[in-house]
């Protein structure tokens, strides 16, 4: 399939990728977010450019960057549960709900419009950005985090919409920690551990949604998942992860809330690009 694009274009791609990659780190560092805002879009245009036909570049490119997510969550989630401000009870609590949420993400994904969970992402994106760069900290739901049942509930829904969208689950999970009372910089060292939570269930489910596609899908590609992607973004992604990490704890409060709120403006930007055209 790579056959007849121009060498220089293939140089060019792969240049591309592996810069993704490490903006993809930088973000998992900094934010508690997998990258899948960057990687989607990059993978996109990607596999657009050498040929993937329509019906399956979508869910190859939600596939890959959830598989290119799972090295990246896993040294980030590393990197500040030594800093010590990862709330290992909340992630105990949203375990297994986040993990069945991404189960039943990955089998929606083969019948549900991508455009209605684009529009739940940006509503709520804004609203946090919105939140945060306005320093509302009154937008609250409460003074501490809720009983198990609700968090149950909010991890099945971050599970949902994470697969569906190929994102690490971060910006939901650090909204949903910001409204109930807890510190930015405790909500983006705990929404990193989401990452792990959600990136193997969901690419290993999107490898198995893929594989009857396998005869349109392009070459060295397991189901929804090109090897090829992960190969170019993942080391630049692992290097540059710890580096985020440390920079997100030497920014105060406030610039890590105006930071993480322009990240989530621009992701929202994205998806209503997507929609419009």
């Amino acid at each position: 399939m790579l056959a007849g694009i121009p060498l220089g274009d293939l140089a060019f791609l792969a240049v591309s990728l592996v810069l993704a990659g490490a903006v993809t780190g930088l973000l998992a560092g900094v934010f508690g977010v997998g990258g899948g805002a960057v990687i989607v879009p990059v993978l996109y245009e990607v596999f657009r450019v050498i040929g993937v036909v329509d019906e399956v570049r979508m869910p190859l490119a939600v596939g890959t960057s959830l598989a290119v997510i799972i090295p990246t969550s896993i040294r980030s989630f590393n990197a500040h549960r030594a800093k010590g401000l990862v709330d290992l009870s909340i992630l105990k609590v949203w375990a297994v709900p986040v993990v069945i949420g991404v189960i039943v993400g990955s089998w929606i994904a083969r019948y549900a419009p991508a455009d209605l969970f684009k529009i739940i992402f940006v509503i709520v994106a804004s609203i946090s950005a919105v939140r945060l760069l306005f320093a509302a900290d009154r937008w609250k739901f409460g003074e501490d985090m809720p009983g198990k049942p609700l968090m149950v509930a909010y991890g099945g829904i971050i599970g949902v919409l994470s697969a569906l969208m190929g994102i690490g689950g971060g910006q939901l999970s650090s909204l949903f920690m910001t409204f109930y009372g807890r510190p930015i910089h405790q909500a983006v060292a705990t929404s990193s551990g989401l990452g792990v939570l959600i990136s193997i269930p969901g690419a290993l489910g999107f490898i198995y949604a893929g594989w009857p596609k396998m005869a349109i899908l392009p070459p060295l590609s397991l189901g929804y998942v090109s090897l090829i992607g992960m190969i170019l973004f993942i080391p630049t992604s692992i290097w540059t992860a710890p580096i985020g990490a440390s920079l997100a704890h030497r920014l105060s409060k406030r610039r890590l809330e105006v930071a993480f709120g322009l990240f989530l403006l621009f992701v929202a930007s994205r998806f209503i690009w997507s929609l419009i055209h």
